[in-house]
């Protein structure tokens, strides 16, 4: 699909964004992957749990997956990696600042956030004040907007790991409370906020439970098979998960799924894009006709990208959709985030460990 440069700027007045939060690094590795045997919750009619075996699909949504979409036209800010040093309880300035920015223009349709919104991932903090002090710098702003905000879990949120049970349950109650789910036509929230499928505007979104390295569970990838197969007519199809497919930044590249069978239902149910956090670099990257794009972070910890040295900025995520085809993907960066990172200033492939991803534009995109 041919990209449309510049209708992002023409469609908002200010960057629409997309954030990488920014994880900490002084945990020495990567929570990410589809958790099994987390300790399941429930709460505001979704489910908890890891890599939990229920795929039961919501029943109220009409022209579910696999109904008649109508052509679909919408924008979507994606941010992630949000979060500063462990127990932080306040976001330092570009997070207020890409808020300040998505909020001063154009508003977007809906918001993702791909993980790691606080700085857990360690025993003694104190994640309920964590968590409040997140919702009053991102979520309550943008919802006071009537912006939907659909999450992600991040390993620093909900770790998949063992010893991190009650720390997913703060997770799942904190995005169960009824003020705080999106109003958004649920496909499967029988395991929401984890993994959980959603129709907004037309457009298929799913979310993985990715919070572990490693491969994603055979039963998670099967769900995915599934909820991506009732999606097939939907033109727009986006999933979106923490920990990405691929290698992407310097110190990171052995902290990713590396799931050759889920990259291979992600093709071929023509999913439009998967968009990930957790490398806190901004790529848009291709790989054998699947769009794959790493974020960057808003929080701590910018990192370079493969074979460079310099950190990726703090940018923000702009999704612009018309009549069901995605005709501008593009991150923001600057103080104000509004402006454009040239994709001709980021390297033309980035490879790790005998694989490859090519940056977007080079791959047809």
């Amino acid at each position: 699909m041919a990209r449309k440069h510049g209708c992002a700027l023409a469609f908002f007045s200010l960057p629409f964004l997309v954030a990488c939060s920014s994880e900490t690094d002084a945990t020495g590795g990567a929570d990410v992957t589809a958790a099994t045997g987390g300790s399941a919750v429930t709460a505001g009619g979704g489910g908890a749990g890891g890599d939990s075996t229920s795929s039961e699909t919501s029943t109220g949504a009409s022209g579910g997956a696999g109904g008649a979409p109508e052509p679909v036209s919408l924008r979507i800010a994606v941010l992630s990696d949000l979060n500063g040093s462990y127990g932080s309880t306040t976001y330092d300035a570009p997070v207020h600042d890409a808020i300040g920015a998505i909020l001063g223009g154009e508003l977007p349709d809906l918001v993702l956030v791909t993980g790691d919104m606080v700085a857990g991932q360690q025993g003694g903090l104190d994640y309920e004040a964590m968590w409040s002090g997140f919702h009053d710098a991102v979520t309550d702003p943008l919802r006071e907007a009537g912006i939907p905000v659909a999450v992600t879990p991040g390993n620093h949120d909900a770790s998949g790991y063992a010893g991190f049970e009650d720390e997913r349950a703060i997770f799942v109650s904190q995005w169960s409370d009824p003020a705080r789910v999106p109003e958004v036509e649920f496909i499967d929230d029988a395991d929401y906020p984890l993994r959980y499928s959603f129709v907004y505007k037309g457009a298929f979104f799913l979310s993985l439970d990715a919070t572990t390295i490693g491969p994603l569970s055979a039963d998670q990838r099967g769900w995915v098979a599934e909820q991506l197969a009732a999606a097939s007519e939907y033109p727009i199809k986006i999933a979106y998960g923490h920990v990405p497919i691929h290698s992407v930044t310097v110190g990171r590249e052995e902290e990713i799924l590396d799931d050759a069978e889920l990259e291979s239902i992600f093709r071929e149910a023509d999913l439009t894009v998967y968009v990930s956090g957790h490398q806190h670099g901004y790529y848009p990257g291709a790989r054998d006709g699947l769009r794959l794009v790493s974020t960057s972070c808003l929080g701590s910890g910018p990192r370079a990208l493969i074979g460079t040295s310099d950190p990726t900025p703090r940018s923000i995520l702009r999704l612009v959709v018309e009549d069901g085809e995605l005709t501008s993907l593009e991150a923001f960066s600057g103080p104000s985030f509004d402006t454009i990172i040239d994709r001709s200033t980021l390297p033309e492939e980035l490879s790790y460990g005998g694989k490859s991803v090519l940056r977007d534009d080079l791959a047809g995109f």
